[in-house]
C-alpha cells in the first residue's frame, strides 16, 4: 500500500477519475456545471471531472461557480482548465444570470454556524436551493444532502435506509431536509430529474471523522463516545459517486445514501490509531447506544463499492496525522447529538 506523502501526492488522489468515471461522461450528455465549487470538495470533484472530459474524449464544458472569495482557488482551477464564475447564492440577480447546463452538481450549504446564525442557515439550506432548482428546473440535478436528515438510530439497527421515514435533530438537520423538500417540490412540477446525495461522512486527509478522531488521539485529547459509531468514505469515491449520480436522477427526485459498507466504531478507531502512534487512548462522555448511521447499500448495488478500503483509508490517515500533513481546522462534530453545530 502506498502512503501519502504530501499535499500534492493527496490532490493527485482525489482529482484521478477512475475508469468508471470516463465511462460515465461519455454517456453524459452536454456541459456540467458545479454549484458550490469553492467548498471542501468543490475543487478536487472539478478537476476530476475535467480529467474524466479529458481522458473520454468527448466536447463538454465543465464551469465551477462559487463566490470564490478567495481569488488563489478561482485561479487555480482555472490553471487546471476548469472555466470559473463567481456568484453569491443569495443574490437572486446573480443566479438568474448563470449560464443554463444539461447537469448541474449542487454542492452549496451551510452547517457550522447554524447555532449563532439560524437563519443565515435556513437561507443558505433552502431559500438558495428553491431559486437553483427553479432556475435549472430542465437540467437534470444531483443535489448534496447529509445522512443528518435521519434520526439517530440504535448501534445495532445497520443504519438508516432511503425508506426510512425523515427525523432531523437540530436546525441544521432540518434546514438540510428542507432543501431537499426544495428539490422534491421542483422536481415534481417542473419534471426535473433530481437525486438528493445524502453523504456522510467524506474524509480528505485534511479533514473528516477519521481525521478528527486521529489528531485527538496524537495530541492526548480525550475522544468524546457519546456518539458511539458512524460512516466514512474517502472523498474520491465520493466524488466519483457524485459524478456517477448524474446517471440515475429521476422524476420525482429519488434520495440515496452515500458512504462505506461500514459502521465503525468510535472506540475502536482511536484504539487503532493510539497503536499507530504508540501512545494511549483517552476517552470521555458517556456512551449511548444510538449514533447518525446510514446504510449505502442502495449505492453499492447501482455505482460499485469504493475503491479505497476502510482499512486503507485509515492507514493513509494515521500517516498524514503522524507526518504533521495540513489540517483544514473543520471538525466535523461527529460526537454532538443534538443537532447544535
Amino acid at each position: 500500500m502506498k502512503l501519502i506523502e504530501s499535499l500534492q501526492e493527496l490532490e493527485e488522489q482525489l482529482a484521478t477519475p477512475s475508469s468508471r468515471d470516463v465511462d460515465s461522461i461519455r454517456r453524459i450528455q452536454g456541459d456540467i456545471v458545479i454549484l458550490g465549487a469553492g467548498g471542501k470538495m468543490g475543487p478536487s470533484l472539478a478537476r476530476r471531472i475535467k480529467r474524466a472530459i479529458q481522458l473520454a474524449g468527448v466536447e463538454a464544458r465543465l464551469l465551477a461557480v462559487s463566490r470564490f472569495s478567495s481569488a488563489a482557488a478561482a485561479r487555480e482551477l482555472n490553471r487546471d482548465g476548469v472555466e470559473t464564475i463567481a456568484c453569491d447564492f443569495l443574490n437572486r440577480d446573480q443566479v438568474r444570470e448563470l449560464p443554463l447546463c444539461p447537469n448541474v452538481l449542487f454542492l452549496s450549504g451551510r452547517k457550522f454556524g447554524s447555532t449563532d446564525r439560524p437563519d443565515l442557515t435556513w437561507a443558505t439550506n433552502t431559500m438558495i436551493p428553491a431559486q437553483i432548482a427553479f432556475h435549472y428546473r430542465r437540467s437534470r440535478i444531483v443535489a448534496f444532502s447529509t445522512g443528518n436528515v435521519y434520526p439517530l438510530v440504535k448501534l445495532n439497527s445497520g443504519g438508516s435506509v432511503e425508506t426510512d421515514s425523515p427525523g432531523p435533530v437540530g436546525e441544521y438537520a432540518q434546514s438540510c431536509l428542507g432543501r431537499e423538500r426544495m428539490f422534491e417540490y421542483h422536481s415534481k412540477e417542473y419534471g426535473t430529474p433530481c437525486l438528493l446525495f445524502r453523504l456522510n461522512y467524506a474524509v480528505d486527509l485534511r479533514y473528516g471523522v477519521l481525521v478528527d478522531i486521529a489528531r485527538k488521539v496524537y495530541i492526548g485529547e480525550p475522544v468524546d463516545l457519546s456518539v458511539p459509531a458512524f460512516n466514512a468514505i474517502w472523498q474520491g469515491d465520493a466524488n466519483s459517486y457524485a459524478l456517477r449520480s448524474l446517471e440515475l436522477c429521476s422524476t420525482p427526485a429519488r434520495a440515496i445514501n452515500v458512504t462505506g459498507p461500514e459502521t465503525i466504531s468510535v472506540r475502536r478507531a482511536a484504539e487503532f490509531f493510539a497503536a499507530e502512534f504508540n501512545r494511549e487512548a483517552v476517552f470521555c462522555g458517556d456512551q449511548s447506544d444510538r449514533c447518525l448511521i446510514s446504510n449505502a447499500s442502495l449505492c453499492h448495488s447501482l455505482l460499485g463499492y469504493p475503491e479505497v478500503s476502510l482499512g486503507e483509508l485509515m492507514q493513509w490517515v494515521a500517516h498524514w496525522v503522524e507526518r504533521g500533513g495540513e489540517s483544514l481546522n473543520k471538525p466535523t462534530r461527529f460526537e454532538v447529538a443534538d443537532g447544535r453545530f
